[in-house]
């Protein structure tokens, strides 16, 4: 598919961890079969923990220097999943209550409409300055529900 980008690496992180998984099962296993003190199952142990911790050692620096490192978000692209999210409608239940603000994502939901668009371009329920100050970036983070 052009323009398809795999998931190599995080790929790889769930495959290291599902063998790390299975290890883990064989040391619990391994040590649980140990008679009297004595476990003859010990290399397993060793083998099975060394491997582990080798195999997420690589695992976790291939995450790192393969996905992690050079990643930078797209902020207004984030900006907009927030906006057009009805799941802010709760900054807005101070102003008009909880009917009010169910009613309006709901229409929200079922017409696609962003709430901006409902209450203040349609409905005309807050000027676009007090939409602003209720839906700052400070306020999105840390919320403060006053009227």
């Amino acid at each position: 598919m052009p323009g398809k980008v795999n998931p190599v690496a995080a790929e790889v992180a769930n495959q290291a961890s599902f063998l790390a998984i299975g290890l883990d099962t064989t040391v619990m296993l391994a040590a649980s079969a140990g008679q009297l003190e004595l476990n003859v199952m010990e290399p397993v142990i060793t083998f099975a923990l060394y491997t582990q911790m080798k195999v997420m050692t690589n695992a976790c620096d291939t995450l790192r220097t393969k996905l992690v490192e050079g990643v930078t978000a797209n902020t207004e692209r984030c900006k907009d999943y927030v906006m057009n999210s009805i799941g802010i409608v709760t900054l807005l239940k101070p102003h008009f209550g909880y009917q009010k603000c169910a009613a309006i994502a709901k229409e929200g939901y079922t017409t696609g409409k962003s709430l901006h668009q409902i209450v203040v371009d349609e409905q005309h329920l807050m000027t676009q300055a007090e939409w602003d100050a209720t839906f700052n970036t400070q306020n999105l983070i840390h919320p403060k529900f006053v009227k």
